[in-house]
């Protein structure tokens, strides 16, 4: 049932309900992929998602979180909103204790990154969605114009992606790539420079000119970038380290090249 926008709309009591039963579908990303449908979880979320002007399908809410958030309630683009108790939002929820707010919005076609950009990045089988959300919160933060993900990484708006951009997920150019080693040719062929990270390059990431447009290339958590792109980029840098530090997190390794970039722009 839609609620009203009354102080007497009805509360949804059962965990049972079909609108409970389809936000747990959305936890699965088959499920998310089939509807074209994904969650938004958290105060945070639903404002980002406000400032942004992102609409919502179903926005759901405890009466008390509602009573706090009076004016986010009423303003936020919603085509159905919904009160409902505790034990039902948390039926809900991906997270274990969730903050009073959760909603269902559409995937949305989303500007791809530009090839012309001066900076952009692409990722190749990124499997931490704590990792990919925090490396787009770094993007933007940075002044990325746009972020390439292979579709063997993990989905872009997977809920906990959503949860480690902070909302900046909302900000940034994106879009998934079935090969990204066509997509690396064609920023080559703009005159872009791509540069890749790996373990055994002989170039720290500092010695790169990142004035010049350019396509950062970073790998899988585990075993770095495939192969065929490591021999397809213009240089491979790496972060140097004390001997005995096997790697850097892959999002720690992004902000260093991300704001080196950002420095050397600045200072050019």
């Amino acid at each position: 049932m839609i609620g009203s926008e009354s102080d007497d709309q009805p509360l949804l009591t059962s965990t049972q309900n079909p609108l409970v039963k389809q936000m747990r579908r959305l936890h699965n990303a088959k499920e998310r992929q089939q509807e074209q449908l994904f969650l938004l979880e958290g105060t945070h979320l639903i404002q980002e998602a406000a400032a942004t002007s992102y609409p919502l399908h179903t926005l759901c809410a405890t009466p008390g979180w509602q009573a706090a958030h009076a004016d986010l309630w009423q303003g936020i683009a919603a085509e159905r909103r919904e009160l409902v108790t505790d034990k039902v939002l948390a039926a809900m929820a991906t997270t274990v204790n969730p903050d009073g707010v959760i909603a269902i919005a559409p995937r949305l076609t989303r500007n791809p990154p530009p090839l012309k950009g001066k900076l952009v990045l692409a990722i190749d089988r990124l499997q931490d969605p704590g990792n990919l959300g925090t490396i787009m919160r770094t993007a933007v933060a940075a002044g990325v114009d746009g972020l390439w993900v292979s579709t063997d990484s993990v989905a872009l708006d997977h809920p906990k992606v959503l949860r480690a951009s902070a909302g900046q997920w909302f900000r940034l150019a994106m879009a998934t790539s079935d090969d990204l080693l066509v997509e690396v040719k064609n920023y080559q062929h703009q005159g872009v420079q791509v540069v890749a990270t790996g373990m055994n390059a002989a170039e720290d990431y500092w010695q790169v000119d990142f004035t010049k447009p350019t396509l950062i290339l970073l790998g899988n958590e585990g075993s770095g970038l495939s192969s065929a792109l490591l021999a397809q980029s213009d240089r491979v840098v790496r972060v140097p380290m004390q001997p005995e530090v096997e790697s850097l997190n892959v999002s720690i390794t992004a902000a260093l090249l991300l704001y080196e970039a950002q420095r050397q722009q600045q200072n050019h």
